[in-house]
């Protein structure tokens, strides 16, 4: 997948990219697999912003994707490769031979008309899905149960892939894209491969009206604003912080401040800490 510049017709073009789409297949979605979604605006059930700089953006639909992947046996036909305004992955519609669709995430070197399947018997070929004790150490995985049967949780963003380190007993141990390993039960499932897209990364915004598009609201700088407004204000001219740290208008130390509580239930599942 790569990524495709413009010519600097105007100041917002000039640093602008966008993703090659030219391996998309199918430019509308499946019907009967959109549901409709609301936009809270960054606003709590009360109607009080909890998340600030949420709001407006593109109306879009929700595409349902099946995390479970428990239609097991079944052999599926790769349809079409799909857009998600949803996530940065692209998705890809399933047609199974009993008749029912669904959409997965679209693995990297999946094309249409490969076949996918799931279960405990699948092979280990790109885009299968089977629990984690029936694959080989060593393997690229993604779409990862936490609990078995809950549907998959971890790395499941453009480009991420783990890898599966090692098998004891009940638990497996999964090198995470960030760089933790972790336990997961081997009665979990995972898919084969790696998410594609890899090139997200490397997509430049350029213009402060695509952001608007994704829903989200500009964000003022505490070290410009009044020291009565933030931590960071006041001062004569162009100011440092002033602090030790910085902070959230509310005085909590944020931007590389580890949050985790140390007393967490799920620690003891973690062998080693990430990056």
């Amino acid at each position: 997948m790569a990524v495709k510049t413009f010519n600097p017709t105007s100041p917002a073009r000039r640093n602008m990219t966008v993703a090659d789409y030219s391996s998309l297949t199918k430019k509308k979605p499946e019907k009967s697999l959109l549901v409709s979604g609301s936009n809270s605006g960054g606003r709590n059930s009360y109607g009080r912003i909890t998340v600030r700089h949420i709001g407006g953006g593109n109306r879009r639909k929700i595409r349902v994707i099946d995390w479970k992947r428990t239609k097991d046996g079944i052999p599926a036909t790769v349809v079409a490769l799909e857009y998600d305004p949803n996530r940065t992955a692209f998705i890809a519609l399933l047609q199974y031979a009993d008749g029912a669709k669904s959409y997965i995430l679209a693995p990297q070197g999946l094309n249409v008309g490969d076949k996918v399947v799931s279960g405990a018997e699948a092979d280990i070929v790109t885009g299968n899905a089977l629990p984690i004790v029936n694959i080989p150490v060593g393997t690229m995985i993604h779409n990862i149960e936490m609990k078995p049967g809950k549907g998959a949780q971890m790395v499941r963003t453009a480009g991420a892939g783990a890898q599966l380190m090692a098998k004891e007993g009940e638990f497996a141990q999964i090198r995470l894209p960030s760089g933790e390993v972790r336990m997961v039960s081997v009665k979990c499932r995972a898919t084969v491969g790696v998410v594609g897209n890899n090139e997200h990364e490397n997509v430049s915004i350029g213009k402060a009206g695509r952001h608007r598009h994704m829903g989200v609201r500009p964000a003022v700088r505490g070290v410009v604003m009044n020291p009565n407004d933030h931590p960071h204000g006041g001062g004569e001219g162009k100011s440092p912080i002033g602090l030790p740290g910085p902070v959230t208008p509310w005085g909590v130390p944020t931007l590389g401040k580890k949050t985790r509580n140390k007393k967490k239930q799920s620690n003891k599942y973690i062998v080693k800490g990430r990056k």
